[in-house]
């Protein structure tokens, strides 16, 4: 602790801080799933502050519509894998923490290896489906989660399923959202998010995260914070327990990109849910059942053989066709494409 104690004399010399905080900090575990506009901010305040060890998972490369938010980045990192770089970044920011990258898509059959070894995890996700995916499986595991979501002007953090005193469990994603799966709320690049939302919340986060493991007496447990940065006004929500207990894994679409897609085309029965004109206007092959008609389609769909990729314009559709099939099928490989056809031909 001596070696550090000019680097983090700040917080410790916070009341009710201390040494022992620290000493918290640098023996704690907390995974990041999620290296975007929450994630990068969240990992950059927790490496600043000390902790131990942080894994961060993500399967995404940068690109130029993620820089006004996600800070780590910059124009020359565009095409990298988001975990390579931000590893990087986060390592020179604080050679004493171990920075753990993982890059892959956590998916039901990674995702509770994926937690096992760490104490806290955090999510910094842009999809319900994989909200739903990282709950489930902290409250399977009896870990606790924070979560944060930022859509245009507004923002919120929890963290769920702390252990209390009682030696039950505070309210988890599902007692507060619990019909999310079928939302079809817009994500940051459909609805708009302004920039300095993410920051704030994922500077929420990581202060959230803090105060977990110092163990603070004043957690987000079983409340909501919400903030519209327009107003300025911010309000903390009571949570109650309303869900049913999880017994398992929930499914989450799996997304390909069109390079891969390209290099194994073979290998893949390709739909277009887009419309007929949409189809006849462009497409990349494939059988054309529109979004929906699609549950007349599904008799048709059962024969198929072949791992499935449904494609459309931006992906939205395609995600929506894949749930469906799947929850039809749970056995068949389905794959959406990752940003549909757009951009290829806008």
């Amino acid at each position: 602790m001596n070696d550090s104690f000019e680097r983090y004399q700040c917080q410790i010399a916070l009341p009710g801080f201390g040494d022992s905080s620290q000493e918290k900090l640098a023996n704690a575990k907390v995974l990041i799933v999620g290296l975007g506009g929450l994630g990068c901010p969240c990992a950059q305040y927790l490496t600043s502050s000390g902790v131990g060890t942080i894994g961060i998972a993500d399967d995404d490369t940068v690109s130029l519509s993620n820089l006004h938010r996600q800070i780590l980045y910059n124009p020359n990192d565009i095409g990298a894998y988001k975990v390579d770089i931000a590893a990087q970044k986060l390592q020179l920011q604080n050679p004493s923490v171990s920075i753990i990258p993982y890059r892959l898509r956590v998916s039901s059959s990674n995702i509770m290896e994926l937690i096992s070894e760490f104490d806290l995890i955090i999510e910094g996700t842009d999809n319900f489906e994989t909200k739903c995916l990282l709950n489930d499986a902290c409250v399977l595991a009896g870990k606790p989660l924070v979560y944060g979501a930022i859509y245009q002007y507004e923002g919120q953090v929890s963290i769920w399923n702390v252990l209390q005193k009682d030696n039950t469990y505070s309210p988890n994603y599902r007692d507060v959202f619990a019909d999310v799966e079928d939302s079809q709320v817009p994500n940051c690049k459909e609805g708009g998010v302004i920039p300095t939302l993410a920051g704030i919340v994922g500077c929420m986060q990581a202060n959230e995260a803090i105060k977990y493991i110092t163990q603070s007496n004043d957690l987000l447990a079983g409340k909501l914070w919400m903030m519209d940065v327009i107003s300025g006004r911010t309000q903390i929500v009571k949570l109650k327990k309303t869900s049913s207990p999880i017994t398992c894994l929930p499914q989450v679409v799996e997304f390909i990109s069109f390079d891969q897609l390209t290099l194994e085309r073979e290998k893949f029965q390709i739909i277009d849910v887009r419309t007929p004109h949409e189809h006849e206007d462009f497409n990349i092959g494939g059988n054309n059942f529109p979004l929906e008609e699609l549950q007349n389609y599904l008799p048709v769909i059962s024969s198929i053989s072949q791992p499935i990729v449904v494609y459309c314009q931006s992906g939205k559709r395609s995600r929506e066709a894949a749930v469906i099939i799947k929850k039809a099928f749970p056995d068949k490989e389905v794959f959406s494409l990752k940003d549909g056809v757009g951009k290829i031909h806008p």
